[in-house]
């Protein structure tokens, strides 16, 4: 008998991932939606099926492979036509895959034919171009005239188109004049044709606004109206532009750079057109009005005339009136003369009596009274003040005689000085026997010789 497995050995074995159908299909599901990009494929069309859903079944295959596709209704219902089995086409698709079935697939976004999708591609690619260089700009559109009065037709002489436009330009406005420049609208020159038939109305003025038009097509009949030549005549031509191309689907680049775009031709004749009918309406309307204007006018000026008639006077009954005035208003001059006069003299009498009080002679004898008796107390003044003087004077010099050296000297005293260094002698010390030396007494000075010093002064 075996012996058990030991815990250890059955922990190395590796548990194992067990995917169900559902989870496989699920993870390539999300392999595929994730791992592409939205893809452009070409090839044929097989097998092709419409369904009561509205869906469309189909494997779209080359020489060498196949895959199944499916456009959805909401898809499908865009398409201007429905393809075929043996189509050649171009589809823009996501990758995707489908459970139920365990089946890769295409999801179709996009279906066109195969030569008609590079057509689109290269008039994708100029109008970027164009639209870059500012040929589309809202901007440079003009509006078209009001009331034209000579419209350019460039168009094909032959066709409904041009039956169409002169129909309506002359239901619409029958004086409107129209310049027909005859071009191909499709096929070889008509491109040249179409740019040089522009290009002469442009130059020499031929007209108030031009139109271009042609009945509708495939995206090759339409190739003139979306070649680039064709195009910038457009964008440089002095006339305001409208083109009008086929149907209300059909779209061109020509219709990007016009001025106006219209749907159809016959919309395009609408719009550079005016109506007639409209604007006989609209004349109509302002005739009434204007006549009612001018009645009401009539009225207001004959009510003025009514009212300038009762005023009118007869000019020898406005002559009395005048006189009238005249005499009344001689009285009230008279009277404001006299009230003028009367008021001046008073005035002056006023003015004479402020005059002979402000008298200037009587100020004069008032000034020379004040004068005098100030120049006799300014005398008075003047003596009192002499008389303080001199006796104040006399007491200054008895105090200063008092005072005065001289004084001192008269009593018996004498000044000493040595000339020249010495003017005054304070100080036996300041002396030598034998120096000479001058006296100065209260009358008079003599000239002295030392004979002694005693310095203490006790000596007789």
């Amino acid at each position: 008998m075996p012996a058990a497995e030991s815990p250890a050995h059955s922990a190395a074995v590796p548990t194992r991932d067990v995917y169900s159908v559902s989870r496989l299909a699920l993870e390539v599901r999300s392999l595929l939606d994730t791992g592409f990009a939205l893809l452009w494929l070409e090839g044929e069309i097989g097998n092709l099926t419409a369904a009561a859903s509205g869906h469309l079944y189909f494997t779209l295959k080359d020489s060498r492979a196949q895959v199944r596709c499916v456009m959805f209704r909401s898809r499908a219902q865009l398409l201007r036509e429905r393809p075929r089995s043996g189509d050649q086409v171009l589809l823009r698709v996501r990758v995707s895959f489908y459970e139920d079935r365990g089946e890769f697939q295409l999801l179709v976004e996009h279906l066109e034919p195969a030569g008609d999708g590079a057509l689109r591609r290269a008039l994708e690619e100029l109008k970027a171009r164009l639209d870059a260089e500012g040929l589309f700009d809202v901007a440079r559109k003009r509006p078209l005239p009001a009331l034209p009065g000579k419209l350019v037709l460039v168009t094909s002489p032959r066709g409904a188109a041009v039956h169409d436009v002169l129909t309506t330009l002359a239901r619409r406005w029958p004086a409107l004049e129209v310049l027909l420049l005859p071009v191909p609208v499709q096929g070889e020159g008509a491109i040249s044709a179409i740019a040089n038939a522009i290009d002469l109305a442009s130059e020499n003025a031929l007209g108030d606004a031009l139109l271009l038009v042609r009945g509708g097509g495939s995206l090759e009949d339409l190739a003139a109206f979306n070649d680039e030549q064709v195009v910038r005549a457009l964008a440089r031509c002095t006339l305001p532009t409208v083109v009008g191309v086929g149907h209300e689907v059909d779209f061109s680049l020509a219709d990007l750079v016009a001025d106006q775009r219209a749907p159809t031709p016959t919309a395009a004749a609408e719009l550079v057109a005016p109506d007639r009918g409209e604007w006989l309406t609209a004349l109509a309307q302002h005739q009434r009005r204007l006549l009612r204007a001018l009645q009401h006018q009539l009225g207001r000026q004959q009510q003025r005339v009514d009212y300038l008639a009762r005023r009118l006077v007869h000019p020898g009954e406005r002559l009395s009136r005048l006189s009238d005035d005249l005499a009344r208003l001689r009285r009230r001059l008279s009277l404001a003369t006299l009230a003028c006069l009367e008021r001046r003299r008073t005035h002056q009498e006023r003015v004479l009596m402020r005059l002979r009080a402000a008298s200037p002679t009587r100020r004069i004898m008032d000034g020379a009274s004040r004068l005098d008796a100030a120049g006799r107390r300014l005398a008075r003044a003047q003596q009192q003040r002499l008389r303080a003087s001199r006796e104040a004077l006399a007491g200054t010099g008895a105090r200063l005689h008092v005072l005065s050296p001289l004084a001192t000297l008269g009593r018996g005293y004498a000044i000493v000085s040595r000339p020249p260094d010495i003017a005054v002698v304070q100080s036996a010390a300041q002396l030598a026997v034998g120096d000479r030396v001058r006296l100065r007494l209260g009358t008079g000075a003599a000239d002295a010789r030392i004979e002694t010093i005693d310095p203490t002064g006790h000596g007789d």
